[in-house]
């Protein structure tokens, strides 16, 4: 039965001080086997249960989380949502994760906060706005919404710009209107409402050490609760996937390294739209409570720590600065960092692999946010179907060995 937000619910519930509201999802203890097992518990792999279970039937199901639901790099992004990739294959995933983006409240009876305010690419040289442009005209090819804007435009819709800097002049921007943000733990608190009512087990602060494989064929995972055995394993680990997919004897081709972001205190609005520089890695946006919302690039090394270089940070915060004169005085409240898997391509694995019943959702870089819901749709899709839906199936692991790369790193904005 659907838990029911509404303003009768929540009134009826002010009255006894909000404490007699039910647990959002159940805490089981993991039983032994399942037919299918998730590994991690965040917006790819709640929602792959989701969709499961909503639009596959299946119901024995378990999502595996070694910490708190949406503890990792769901919790620990900018919420940016997009779809203005230049490659037709990327395009399609992308505009199929926003369309779905844009009924997701609904769908789930869960606000989940997403504004619509678009999203800016900024151009600070000649070369960059020929990339831009490019894209714009690929975009529109595809019936993405996007479109080339120029200084005057941008100043009007960002009037505390400053484009006529010295280190980094505007030129240009594309805009794509249908973009924007989302609350990213109200994504993953609503998937796994919904999963857990169509019976899905979530069980959360339990490792999964190794997964365990024979004659060619998954047979379950060792956890710190136990051996748990399923003949299908959908692993969405984000930077530890490549770790996990080890003990399986597969070798995956991403690098894992931070990826930092940070917040100020509250101000009143005065950015309303997402303004994104990849020339510099520096975006910013601004949240309902007032906070600066800004994000950085990966750090130039390999790592597993959740926080990152300092020299990331100060860099950034120069060209937020040199763009947005008016943040100098501010004050940085808080700052993190996330692990992002980066493939060679910089566009993400939806794949079934050699092991029989082993599937990977990775590789998602900088932009496995914006892909939440399409991602988790296509790969629970995969995993029922134990093959590709036409939209993930140019993001299978073959394309390492054939050479057809889906090359996105324009697009994707990673910095390397």
């Amino acid at each position: 039965m659907k838990k029911k937000y509404s303003f009768f619910s929540v009134l009826k519930n002010s009255l006894s001080y909000h404490e007699n509201w039910k647990k959002m999802w159940r805490s089981p203890e993991p039983r032994k086997s399942y037919d299918i097992i998730i590994v991690g518990g965040g917006g790819h792999g709640l929602g792959t249960a989701y969709y499961l279970a909503k639009e596959h039937g299946l119901k024995n199901i378990a999502v595996i989380e070694k910490g708190w639901l949406g503890g990792g790099n769901t919790g620990r992004n900018t919420t940016i949502i997009r779809s203005n990739y230049l490659w037709d294959e990327s395009a399609h995933l992308y505009e199929h994760s926003l369309k779905l983006w844009e009924n997701l409240s609904t769908e789930l009876n869960y606000n989940i906060m997403f504004s619509q305010r678009g999203v800016m690419n900024l151009a600070h040289n000649e070369h960059d706005k020929k990339e831009i442009k490019r894209r714009v005209s690929a975009n529109k090819l595809n019936g993405i919404d996007s479109y080339w804007v120029d200084k005057n435009q941008i100043k009007k819709l960002v009037p505390i710009m400053n484009t006529d800097n010295l280190r980094y002049p505007v030129l240009g921007a594309s805009f794509q209107p249908r973009g924007g943000v989302a609350r990213h733990d109200a994504v993953a608190w609503s998937f796994a409402m919904r999963a857990d009512e169509m019976g899905v087990d979530i069980i959360q602060n339990c490792e999964v050490k190794n997964i365990k494989t024979s004659k060619g064929k998954v047979e379950g995972v060792e956890t710190s609760k136990g051996f748990i055995r399923s003949n299908r394993v959908g692993v969405a680990a984000s930077g530890h996937t490549s770790i996990l997919a080890e003990t399986a004897g597969i070798r995956l081709p991403l690098q894992s390294k931070p990826l930092q972001a940070l917040v100020s205190e509250p101000i009143k609005p005065v950015i309303n739209t997402v303004v994104m520089s990849n020339a510099v890695h520096a975006y910013v946006s601004q949240s309902d409570k007032g906070e600066l919302v800004i994000g950085a690039g990966t750090d130039g090394y390999n790592s597993f720590t959740q926080r990152g270089g300092y020299n990331i940070i100060e860099d950034t915060i120069r060209a937020i600065i040199e763009l947005y004169p008016v943040f100098g005085k501010m004050k940085m409240l808080r700052q993190w960092g996330g692990i992002v898997d980066i493939c060679p391509d910089a566009s993400p694995i939806i794949s079934k692999c050699d092991v029989k019943g082993l599937y990977f959702n990775c590789g998602w870089g900088t932009g496995g946010f914006k892909a939440t819901p399409g991602s988790a749709h296509l790969f629970a899709y995969t995993i029922a179907k134990d093959e590709p839906h036409v939209i993930n199936a140019p993001f299978n692991l073959n394309r390492f060995i054939s050479g057809r790369l889906v090359d996105e790193h324009g697009a994707a904005a990673v910095a390397h």
